[in-house]
């Protein structure tokens, strides 16, 4: 891992501490499973990893026609997850179950740093 991004998933850590900025977070990520032609539902598989996350509220030049302004951000170092987020995941903070409706991806160069989570109850 880049010393930069070591730097990143520190800072992280460290603000989510502030209590009413940060908290542990759980990225639950879904995969698709089969579909029962009986009740004409896809199954799914979820698999969940607590990690620190910065919550913020969304910003009012944020809100457009996929951002709403009840919406809430949460920034997660790169390095704190095995694999990339996508929209078909979720995230549980303090029991409640938020989709991710946007992503942001921050770069140094070929390496992620972290992401920025679009979060919607």
């Amino acid at each position: 891992m880049p010393s930069f991004a070591k730097a990143i998933q520190k800072v992280i850590d460290k603000v989510a501490e502030i209590p009413g900025v940060g908290t542990s977070v759980t990225v639950r990520r879904v995969t698709p499973g089969s579909y029962n032609t009986s009740t004409g539902v896809i199954s799914e598989t979820t698999a969940d990893t607590v990690v620190k996350g910065v919550l913020q509220d969304v910003n009012d030049r944020e809100v457009n026609d996929l951002v709403q302004a009840a919406d809430l951000k949460c920034t997660v170092a790169a390095d704190s997850l095995a694999y990339t987020p996508s929209t078909k995941d979720r995230v549980v903070i303090d029991s409640k179950v938020h989709q991710i409706v946007r992503i942001k991806t921050y770069r140094s160069g070929a390496s992620v740093l972290s992401y920025e989570l679009y979060l919607r109850t």
